[in-house]
């Protein structure tokens, strides 16, 4: 089951609805992590090995394009449209259960 570590820009109620799905899902609250940079985010999320969840796409299209010029992996990049958040649990769940932790790694999903 690949594990997700959301940006401080998704509802947190999302936590526990994808924890509801069986995905381990950590906030940048409970990493007591906010307010601090999008690259500081992204290699915590890297060194933790979680997916990343994000609503932020231009930043995060960036950051995705540095970590494969610098031969750098990530744990894959899950860029969503902001929509109620329990339809996006949902497709985020129907999303993530065709991929694992390693089919996952170096994409960029867009849900």
């Amino acid at each position: 089951m690949i594990s997700i570590y959301c940006d401080e820009d998704v509802d947190i109620l999302i936590k526990p609805l994808l924890e509801a799905k069986g995905f381990k899902v950590l906030t940048m609250l409970d990493e007591k992590m906010l307010g601090t940079s999008d690259i500081r985010q992204m290699n915590h999320a890297v060194e933790k090995e979680y997916a990343f969840l994000t609503h932020n796409r231009l930043d995060f299209e960036r950051l995705c394009a540095n970590y494969i010029n610098a031969d750098k992996n990530h744990y894959g990049v899950i860029i969503a449209t902001r929509r109620n958040v329990y339809d996006l649990a949902k497709r985020i769940a129907r999303v993530l259960s065709g991929y694992t932790k390693e089919t996952i790694k170096n994409q960029s999903l867009y849900i």
